[in-house]
């Protein structure tokens, strides 16, 4: 079954058996972590901090972060991701927040903010299909004005930046087989002002393609119970070996280490 989602807000249930760091990980909206077993790694190039249980960790668009999630004895790690668009940010916070923490990750502690407070509010909000569309819009903004009372800021993405254009369009069928020359078209330039334009993210159109699907494929291990060659299909794999392999090499962990425990 799907998550509970709107085209604004999308809430993912997370559940990871084994320990392991996925390293650059794009996080094209917003996004709440909802720890509740287990605990969560956060690094980038600025900062360094661990969220446990009970707390919540806050993402803004455009995060590239690595992230280790680490479960405790004998339960799994477990949280709940919610996405929300840029538009609700942007209502709440307008689209550039003073200072710099609107672009960092923050961390609210389950003591004293009791932040998984909020995690059932956004879910049955979501699961109400009788609310009219603005009472939905209303009820999904209150969580956004909740964190900025308790002095969390957040920015919404820059949507011309490179990475997020292409990755976004990547993302409406990654099945599709994607070649440079078909982005460049649809993002109305040449392929080759296209590889200059992205040359300043670090990664290449290739490369790009390739962790948008491993990122997503990642994602479905973790949120939802489809079996691993679904899943490798559904990302752009032509075989689910071609998919091990790759997210082998670029989280080091088996995909199907995500929800077993390694002997």
């Amino acid at each position: 079954m799907p998550p509970p989602a709107t085209g604004e807000v999308a809430i993912y249930p997370i559940t990871q058996a084994t320990t392991a760091t996925f390293t650059d990980l794009y996080l094209r909206q917003s996004f709440l972590f909802f720890i509740q077993t287990g605990s969560k790694h956060v690094r980038t190039p600025a900062q360094d901090l661990v969220g446990e249980e009970g707390d919540l960790l806050i993402f803004p668009a455009g995060s590239m972060v690595t992230m280790e999630n680490r479960p405790v004895l004998d339960r799994s790690y477990r949280a709940v991701g919610v996405s929300f668009s840029d538009d609700l940010v942007r209502a709440v916070f307008g689209s550039d927040p003073s200072g710099p923490r609107g672009r960092s990750v923050q961390v609210l502690r389950a003591d004293p903010h009791r932040p998984m407070d909020l995690e059932p509010i956004i879910r049955d909000t979501l699961a109400n299909r009788a609310l009219p569309p603005v009472i939905l819009r209303h009820r999904l903004l209150e969580p956004l004005v909740w964190l900025r009372e308790k002095g969390v800021q957040l920015a919404p993405s820059a949507d011309e930046a490179p990475l997020s254009r292409v990755r976004r369009l990547i993302e409406t069928d990654l099945s599709h087989p994607w070649r440079a020359a078909d982005v460049a078209r649809h993002l109305a330039m040449s392929e080759a002002t296209m590889r200059r334009w992205l040359a300043g993210t670090g990664q290449g159109f290739s490369k790009i393609l390739l962790n948008t699907r491993l990122e997503h494929g990642l994602s479905l291990l973790q949120t939802t119970e489809a079996p691993v060659s679904e899943i490798a299909l559904d990302c752009g794999f032509k075989t689910p070996s071609h998919f091990s392999d790759a997210f082998r090499a670029r989280f080091g962990i088996a995909p199907k280490q995500i929800r077993t425990v390694a002997a």
